[in-house]
């Protein structure tokens, strides 16, 4: 057994997980978030367009107050006060008319490094260079340096997006059967939920709608008008009355029978008071853009939406009627950890959206002011750099979450690698929750059964098992490759 330990930790640092994550954000999640933007539109007349194209980060440099620039190691920002960064250049190119202009790789700001990953100046250096550099060679790293400090970003436990999650919800003395999923598209989480009232009506809530929509309403919204494609989306035989009855129900009260009243319906609700055209429009964006986002973000995902509607709405029947059991919220299946690379990924999407508006007020502005629009002049670094370097320093996520970034125990050489390895729950301190706080069979492997504060943040704040792995999230369209290589047919929608 000891060899086999042995031989895991020659391979593996305490701290893998950190570093690793933060390599997967800055060799594949920055350009990600560039591509999700891909272009900055103007309202300056002629059609003014500024195509993004591929971002590179430097190395890690300060710029003195004489002007020169020269590389900077973590010791000397430790010493000086400093923050350990690199610069951000990005490849811009001005569209004037439709037609492409000359690409400029402009600088937008700076990127806090994690010390240890492939950008740091420390990275596969070996212990004589490390004690050069004023490192002790046994450090972990895996944390940052912001303004001299040295700080840690804690992982943070997450429910696990885009997935149904079945529970029954208690409400004025009434069970509730209820089928959620968090779906997420791009740092944007909408909580869409499906439900069975006690009196056998089916209800939608998402966000942007006020109250909730009778699912057979919403299904025609997205364009199942017939009976018939409300059934089929929900392919079940087994609930094939308890839709009929809904089915019946809405067409009594409230006589929709198109895809076009449906839409009005919902346009009603969001934008009251305004022109028929107007409400129809804005019902088609409120459904694009927050009932599961996940799915797309265009008319076309219509169907994919109807055939997940019918997913949840089959799963939340199925709980009524005792087919299945409420899902177990702390089982680790459930659960997902946000690491460092992870938190970073929320951070730049916010302070780049930010740079994105700012650069487009620039180059409006200088239109206002009879100047030919200049890029340069319009992008601003500040800031990006200020907003990530803020975050940082103060530990205030762009979730509103406090005690993200913490200041690094050194303690003592275990409490070092104890913060680093610590992951908390969501949950508010101040309420009981016992099951969440309490040792669960999924933590096994996963999580260190003793390693837990006393007081109010017991059983929330967690730390990792020593030989726990951390796997990274895959692309899915490679299991789909390997599954249609086994011949295996692709079911459509």
């Amino acid at each position: 057994m000891k060899a086999l330990i042995d031989a895991y930790f020659k391979e593996h640092s305490l701290i893998d997980h950190q570093i690793e994550s933060y390599n997967d954000f800055i060799e594949r999640r920055l350009q990600e978030i560039v591509d999700e933007v891909g272009e900055i539109d103007t309202e300056i007349p002629g059609g003014y367009k500024v195509k993004l194209g591929k971002i590179r980060l430097g190395k890690p440099i300060i710029k003195e107050a004489d002007g020169s620039v020269r590389e900077i190691t973590p010791m000397e920002a430790r010493i000086r006060d400093l923050t350990y960064s690199v610069p951000i250049y990005l490849e811009m190119t001005p569209i004037i008319g439709g037609k492409e202009g000359e690409t400029k790789e402009i600088y937008i700001g700076e990127l806090p490094v994690m010390l240890g990953s492939k950008i740091c100046l420390l990275y596969g250096k070996s212990r004589e260079e490390l004690i050069k550099l004023g490192e002790d060679p046994e450090d972990p790293f895996g944390y940052f340096i912001i303004n001299g400090t040295e700080r840690v970003l804690i992982t943070q436990e997450d429910l696990i997006p885009n997935r149904i999650i079945c529970e029954k919800d208690e409400r004025s003395g009434k069970i509730v059967d209820v089928a959620k999923v968090f779906s997420t598209r791009h740092g944007f989480r909408a909580l869409c939920t499906v439900e069975r009232h006690p009196n056998g009506l089916l209800y939608v809530t998402f966000p942007s709608f006020p109250g909730q929509i009778p699912l057979v309403i919403l299904m025609k919204a997205l364009g199942a008008e017939t009976d018939k494609e409300i059934l089929e989306a929900i392919n079940d035989e087994r609930f094939f009355m308890e839709i009929v009855l809904n089915i019946q129900e809405i067409r009594e009260e409230y006589n929709i029978n198109t895809q076009e009243e449906a839409l009005d319906y919902i346009g009603k609700r969001v934008a009251p008071g305004q022109a028929r055209d107007y409400r129809l429009k804005r019902a088609e964006t409120v459904l694009c853009n927050y009932l599961l986002p996940h799915l797309g973000v265009n008319k076309e995902d219509f169907k994919k939406k109807i055939k997940f509607l019918g997913i949840m709405t089959r799963n939340c029947l199925e709980l009524y009627f005792g087919y299945r059991g409420e899902d177990d919220k702390d089982h680790y299946a459930f659960k997902r950890a946000k690491l460092a690379g992870d938190l970073m990924e929320d951070l730049f999407r916010y302070a780049f959206q930010q740079l994105v508006k700012d650069i487009k007020y620039q180059l409006e502005r200088q239109a206002l002011r009879n100047k030919s629009p200049s890029i340069q002049a319009a992008v601003r670094a500040d800031v990006l750099t200020e907003r990530i370097k803020h975050a940082m320093a103060t530990g205030t996520w762009v979730t509103g979450k406090t005690g993200v970034s913490q200041l690094l125990d050194r303690t003592s050489y275990l409490a070092t690698y104890s913060q680093l390895r610590r992951i908390v729950s969501p949950l508010s301190r101040s309420q009981p929750h016992f099951e969440a706080r309490e040792l669960h069979g999924t933590h096994w492997g996963k999580v260190c059964p003793s390693e837990t504060p006393e007081g109010p943040n017991c059983g929330l704040v967690k730390n990792f098992a020593l030989m726990c792995k951390i796997t990274r999230e895959e692309d899915d369209s490679k299991i789909i490759e390997l599954l249609k290589s086994f011949n295996i047919k692709e079911i459509e929608n």
